[in-house]
């Protein structure tokens, strides 16, 4: 698979790059990572990318010529969808990292996983030229409702969340089903359960909530047995399979009422 990241530091990639999971992908030939200075793309006396906005405002926003030549110097003239005409725009995709953008789902990351080829446009300043999202971009995403200087992290994160769900990426296939997130699909759900923590008044309306997306992962030990007073539970040692799978789903389901209840109803998922 390969990624291609247009950012105005391209030396920012240096470090991310080359550790971990990604380095080793990139030494096998799984995926190829190529960093592309948007100033490259500018032509003016000053390699300018950015511009005041129109309607006056704060800040800066980047402006979309140097953008699409980037992209269009990558895939082909942009045809009037805003895939690339000379690429499949079913095995590709251009996304902008923005704050205005959709989520990162674990879904999301699954359908990029699907592609050939991922262009990721990293923004900076106040924004990007709306054009770039309507015209230009397939997708428009933001890594959480918080806002950063720019989209090289985000990008990065992308890449290495697409990366590890590659076959052949981990050294075990099944640490990509096993973890948080992973039930994309939404379980089943079951009886009413009640949490042993406090709940917050509207907690009966969550009982009425549609079935979840996803689940955290469930709690890990690991030696020392015993840690300034604190056991690991018996069950993980009692050697019945079965009822460890049994905790580790409801320790999951707790997990996921207690740190992330938008994601699951206060129900118990049907084994």
């Amino acid at each position: 698979m390969r990624f291609d990241l247009i950012t105005i530091f391209p030396q920012f990639f240096a470090g991310p790059l080359d550790y971990g999971i990604v380095r080793r992908a990139k030494e096998t030939g799984l995926i190829e990572a190529n960093v592309h200075d948007l100033r490259a793309f500018a032509h003016d006396r000053h390699r300018t990318t950015d511009d005041r906005p129109f309607g006056g405002g704060e800040g800066m926003v980047m402006k979309p010529e140097p953008l699409f030549e980037a992209v269009e110097s990558l895939l082909g003239p942009v045809d009037a969808r805003g895939a690339g005409g000379s690429a499949d725009p079913g095995r590709a995709a251009i996304v902008l990292l923005s704050a205005s953008g959709k989520p990162l789902r674990q879904e999301t990351a699954r359908r990029f996983a699907s592609l050939d080829r991922l262009v990721l446009l990293c923004g900076r300043y106040e924004g990007v030229d709306e054009r770039v999202a309507q015209h230009l971009a397939t997708d428009e995403i933001s890594v959480g409702d918080f806002v950063l200087s720019g989209g090289e992290l985000p990008s990065m994160m992308i890449l290495d969340a697409v990366t590890r769900l590659l076959p052949g990426a981990l050294g075990n296939e099944d640490s990509t089903v096993n973890e948080s997130f992973s039930e994309i699909e939404g379980p089943s759900l079951g009886p009413a359960i009640e949490p042993s923590w406090p709940q917050p008044p509207n907690r009966a309306a969550d009982r009425r909530s549609p079935a979840p997306r996803a689940l955290l992962d469930y709690p890990h030990y690991t030696r020392p047995q015993s840690f300034r007073g604190w056991e690991v539970p018996s069950v993980l040692m009692s050697g019945n399979h079965e009822e460890i799978r049994r905790w580790r789903r409801q320790m999951a389901i707790e997990k996921t009422l207690r740190n992330r209840p938008d994601l699951v109803a206060a129900r118990t998922i049907a084994e």
